[in-house]
């Protein structure tokens, strides 16, 4: 029987990032990420691993893609603000077709914001966010569990690909207890195979070169539609969601992370009261799980996102839904966390006019 534990969120993803073989941490402090740093000083200082605090985000992201070109498996966590100042070097990776991890324990914003959860990073996270034509995969765990599975899936889907992968949790996610069971036997780093860019010295092989630009006219053009194509079969291959009670649905919560929780309680509620409401929960945010989306529209006409923001994922589900259906938002921003009562009065109020 696999050990179960009581932890933080924020300490289940570094016994997860652990479990999943990596030993390269940089980052740099700021709430409500703060127990992820502070905890992996502590583990990764017992397994043998590296712990860099660094002068700065910036200084963590480009630390990061040191250590994942020479072939480990590599992250950094930091919460909103910290991200953004991220950006131009998640995009370097991106450019240079690197694997790594990044987790953002989102907060209240914009600018400095508040250290309440939020989900209001949904754009930032699922566009690109920096500079440049690329995408990162994007994860939404919904429980401590996941934040402790999802790490290893983080890093399988960015040495697949060669891309960069974000955990997208929020401060709630992040600073609640829940027990977590270590379902998976950790991985050994040293049982990992060097991958074919690693820059680990080429004394009995041709060089590699890892960056993110060429100045040749036509190449980086060429290099953007390789790119393409791998993030083609991205969106053709990982969409990931958890759908509940949506087969009969006359209207289907769409929502991620802890707002998905919230909306499960909501949609029991309305389904005792006679609603049939289902839950479509997104767990990869890009690619996002349009297919099934598209697939649920033929039979259902309405559709509700429920988000910790201004309504980020809004047109994702318009244009999954073809803007054939009719989607209503109900949302919390800058550090407010919906209430089941508060979605069920919504859905009341769509049904119940509808009736």
């Amino acid at each position: 029987m696999a050990e179960k534990k009581l932890m933080y969120g924020n300490h289940a993803i570094v016994e997860g990032v652990l479990a999943a073989g990596c030993r390269f941490f940089a980052g740099y402090p700021i709430t409500p990420q703060n127990e992820i740093p502070e905890f992996m000083s502590i583990r990764m200082n017992e397994i043998g691993g590296v712990f860099i605090q660094t002068e700065s985000e910036i200084a963590a992201i480009n630390m990061l893609f040191g250590a994942a070109a020479a072939g480990k498996r590599a992250m950094t966590s930091s919460s909103s603000p910290g991200i953004s100042l991220m950006q131009e070097g998640i995009s370097y990776i991106a450019g240079a077709d690197i694997p790594v991890l990044v987790v953002n324990v989102v907060r209240g914003g914009p600018g400095l914001g508040n250290i309440a959860p939020a989900q209001s990073d949904y754009f930032q996270a699922t566009k690109g966010g920096g500079h440049g034509d690329y995408f990162t995969i994007t994860l939404a765990p919904n429980s401590a569990q996941e934040l402790y599975e999802f790490p290893k899936i983080a890093f399988e889907l960015a040495e697949k690909y060669r891309n960069p992968a974000l955990i997208l949790a929020d401060g709630l996610l992040g600073q609640m207890m829940e027990p977590v069971e270590f379902s998976y036997k950790p991985i050994n780093p040293e049982t990992l195979p060097e991958p074919p860019y690693a820059l680990s010295g080429c004394k009995n092989r041709e060089r590699r070169i890892v960056r993110s630009y060429d100045l040749r006219p036509g190449k980086l053009e060429a290099w953007n539609w390789q790119r393409q194509k791998k993030y083609e079969q991205i969106v053709a291959n990982e969409q990931r969601f958890e759908a509940t009670a949506c087969d009969d649905a006359e209207l289907i919560i769409v929502a991620y992370g802890t707002c998905a929780r919230v909306c499960d309680a909501a949609a029991r509620m309305a389904r005792t009261k006679g609603y049939r409401v289902g839950l479509l929960r997104p767990i990869t945010l890009w690619p996002y799980p349009s297919k099934i989306l598209s697939a649920l529209s033929k039979k259902t006409e309405h559709f509700l996102v429920v988000e910790m923001n201004m309504g980020q994922m809004v047109d994702d589900v318009r244009l999954a839904t073809e803007c054939k259906k009719k989607v209503f938002f109900h949302g919390r921003p800058g550090g407010g966390v919906p209430t089941p009562p508060e979605v069920f009065g919504k859905i009341e109020t769509i049904l119940g006019g509808a009736r």
